[in-house]
């Protein structure tokens, strides 16, 4: 019968290992109030990208700013008793040099103006700390990316530290969370073998992801993180990759599968797929050689590359 023939192609290839994963922010912060009170305002859209300070909340200050306008007027009494005492302690030092006072009235006048000049200290430590909480009833973007939903609405009382308004997660880069086997980590580990024969991170090497929709191709990105241990419940070692997000398509949790080089660069044999054929357990196909004579070769398939 009359046949087809196709010459192989030869070119370097490097083949490529896959893997599924999911990806995740960099950072995520749940957005809680350093003091307690009252939502007084929402001053955010839902859903929308924030800048680091930007404002999101506000507590009701007038509690606060009553606080720190006693703290004030606690460090100006603080430096009125302050001023008298320097001038008690001066006196005394003249008229017990002259013979007028005992020197315990002048230790008296001594101790009296060290307690003023605590005094000061201590009031202006009160009035910095209720600065810091008036400062702290608008609650501010801690992070750069996307915020969630408001989960309190105005007028809700919110407890210091452990009720959460809302949450943030940064868009650009993007991580990717990944499993591979063990066999797959030694063939990575050994490719990467350096001249001491010594086993060198396989953390930087440059991968590529594809979305489930796969309308954009392949992302690229490389690799920055790989665990120290293999989990031995599953076999499996945590990787970590990170991708470029400029667009912001990529969101925390969203499905995808990463392409990992599964060897160093060398020649291989590229040939159609219609070419191969299976005979029980083994794949073959037919080289037609110089004299026009028709064989059968077993072959081991690698991955499809460039449709070969």
């Amino acid at each position: 019968p009359k046949v087809t023939v196709a010459k192989p192609v030869v070119k370097q290839i490097t083949e490529w290992d896959d893997f599924t994963g999911r990806f995740a922010a960099v950072d995520s912060v749940d957005v809680r109030a350093r003091v307690s009170g009252y939502v007084d305002k929402v001053t955010f859209e839902e859903g929308t990208l924030v800048k680091v300070g930007d404002l999101l909340f506000t507590i009701d200050p007038r509690p606060y700013q009553a606080v720190a306008d006693q703290a004030a007027a606690n460090l100006d009494v603080a430096n009125t008793q302050y001023d008298y005492a320097s001038k008690e302690l001066s006196r005394a030092e003249s008229l017990v040099e002259r013979g007028n006072i005992s020197r315990s009235a002048l230790d008296e006048r001594r101790q009296q103006y060290a307690a003023a000049k605590a005094q000061i200290e201590g009031a202006k430590a009160a009035l910095r700390r209720a600065k810091l909480d008036l400062e702290f009833t608008q609650v501010r973007a801690p992070i750069a990316g996307r915020v969630s939903n408001k989960l309190i609405s105005v007028g809700n009382l919110v407890e210091a530290d452990k009720t959460v308004l809302t949450n943030i997660v940064s868009i650009d880069p993007m991580q990717f969370y990944f499993d591979i086997d063990e066999q797959s980590y030694l063939a990575y580990a050994r490719t990467t073998l350096d001249a001491n024969g010594t086993a060198r991170m396989i953390a930087s090497i440059d991968v590529r992801v594809t979305l489930p929709d796969k309308v954009d191709g392949a992302r690229k990105g490389h690799m920055d993180f790989i665990d120290n241990r293999i989990d031995e419940a599953t076999g499996t070692m945590r990787a970590r990759a990170v991708f470029p997000n400029k667009d912001g398509l990529l969101q925390p949790g969203l499905f995808g599968r990463i392409s990992i080089p599964g060897s160093p660069p060398h020649e291989g044999i590229l040939i159609p797929d219609e070419a191969i054929s299976s005979d029980q357990d083994r794949r073959i196909v037919y080289v037609l050689n110089d004299k026009n004579a028709v064989s059968a070769q077993v072959v081991r398939p690698g991955p499809h590359i460039d449709g070969y």
